[in-house]
Protein backbone atom coordinates (compact mmCIF):
# COMPACT_ATOMS: atom_id res chain seq x y z
CA UNK A 1 0.00 0.00 0.00
CA UNK A 2 1.55 3.73 -1.11
CA UNK A 3 0.24 5.23 1.86
CA UNK A 4 2.25 4.91 4.83
CA UNK A 5 1.36 5.70 8.36
CA UNK A 6 3.48 7.59 10.47
CA UNK A 7 1.72 7.10 14.01
CA UNK A 8 5.12 5.48 15.13
CA UNK A 9 7.14 8.62 14.45
CA UNK A 10 4.69 11.30 15.92
CA UNK A 11 4.42 9.40 19.00
CA UNK A 12 8.18 9.03 19.71
CA UNK A 13 8.31 12.63 18.90
CA UNK A 14 5.75 13.39 21.13
CA UNK A 15 7.10 10.41 23.95
CA UNK A 16 3.64 8.91 24.39
CA UNK A 17 2.62 5.55 24.58
CA UNK A 18 0.51 4.12 22.17
CA UNK A 19 -1.91 3.19 24.89
CA UNK A 20 -2.00 6.83 25.93
CA UNK A 21 -3.15 8.01 22.47
CA UNK A 22 -5.59 5.25 22.06
CA UNK A 23 -7.44 6.28 25.44
CA UNK A 24 -7.34 10.02 24.13
CA UNK A 25 -8.99 9.41 20.96
CA UNK A 26 -11.65 6.51 21.94
CA UNK A 27 -10.30 3.64 19.84
CA UNK A 28 -9.21 -0.10 21.21
CA UNK A 29 -5.28 0.07 21.41
CA UNK A 30 -5.88 -2.83 18.74
CA UNK A 31 -7.66 -0.53 16.27
CA UNK A 32 -4.73 1.52 16.90
CA UNK A 33 -2.18 -1.34 15.55
CA UNK A 34 -3.94 -2.09 13.27
CA UNK A 35 -4.28 1.59 11.65
CA UNK A 36 -0.32 2.05 12.85
CA UNK A 37 0.90 -0.92 11.03
CA UNK A 38 -0.56 -0.14 7.96
CA UNK A 39 -3.23 -2.46 7.88
CA UNK A 40 -6.19 -0.77 7.64
CA UNK A 41 -8.76 0.07 4.91
CA UNK A 42 -9.79 3.32 5.98
CA UNK A 43 -9.65 6.15 8.51
CA UNK A 44 -12.23 7.94 10.01
CA UNK A 45 -11.80 12.03 9.24
CA UNK A 46 -13.14 12.83 13.19
CA UNK A 47 -10.15 10.14 13.98
CA UNK A 48 -7.55 11.39 11.89
CA UNK A 49 -8.51 14.89 13.61
CA UNK A 50 -8.33 13.57 17.11
CA UNK A 51 -4.98 11.66 16.45
CA UNK A 52 -3.90 15.54 15.02
CA UNK A 53 -5.30 17.26 17.90
CA UNK A 54 -3.34 15.32 20.86
CA UNK A 55 -0.07 14.67 18.73
CA UNK A 56 -0.59 18.43 17.70
CA UNK A 57 0.72 17.85 14.54
CA UNK A 58 -1.33 18.07 10.91
CA UNK A 59 -2.52 14.87 9.04
CA UNK A 60 1.07 14.78 6.69
CA UNK A 61 3.15 14.41 9.72
CA UNK A 62 1.24 10.63 10.14
CA UNK A 63 0.47 9.88 6.68
CA UNK A 64 2.11 10.20 3.84
CA UNK A 65 1.91 8.82 0.10
CA UNK A 66 4.52 7.16 -1.56
CA UNK A 67 4.19 6.36 -5.51
CA UNK A 68 4.43 2.28 -5.96
CA UNK A 69 1.92 -0.17 -6.68
CA UNK A 70 -1.54 -0.20 -5.75
CA UNK A 71 -5.08 -1.50 -6.82
CA UNK A 72 -5.27 1.67 -8.91
CA UNK A 73 -1.91 1.89 -10.67
CA UNK A 74 -2.74 -1.00 -13.02
CA UNK A 75 -6.29 -0.43 -13.60
CA UNK A 76 -6.73 1.27 -16.59
CA UNK A 77 -10.62 1.44 -16.05
CA UNK A 78 -9.86 4.00 -13.27
CA UNK A 79 -7.04 5.81 -15.59
CA UNK A 80 -10.32 7.23 -17.99
CA UNK A 81 -11.72 10.50 -17.03
CA UNK A 82 -14.84 8.74 -15.92
CA UNK A 83 -14.25 8.93 -12.53
CA UNK A 84 -13.12 4.84 -12.68
CA UNK A 85 -17.14 4.03 -13.18
CA UNK A 86 -17.09 3.09 -16.40
CA UNK A 87 -19.41 6.33 -17.30
CA UNK A 88 -18.61 8.82 -19.64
Amino acid sequence: MPIIVDIDVMLARRKMPVGVLAERIGITPANLAVLKNGRAKAVRFTTLEAICEILDCQPGDVLRWEPGSSEYSNNDSNNDDDGGNGRR
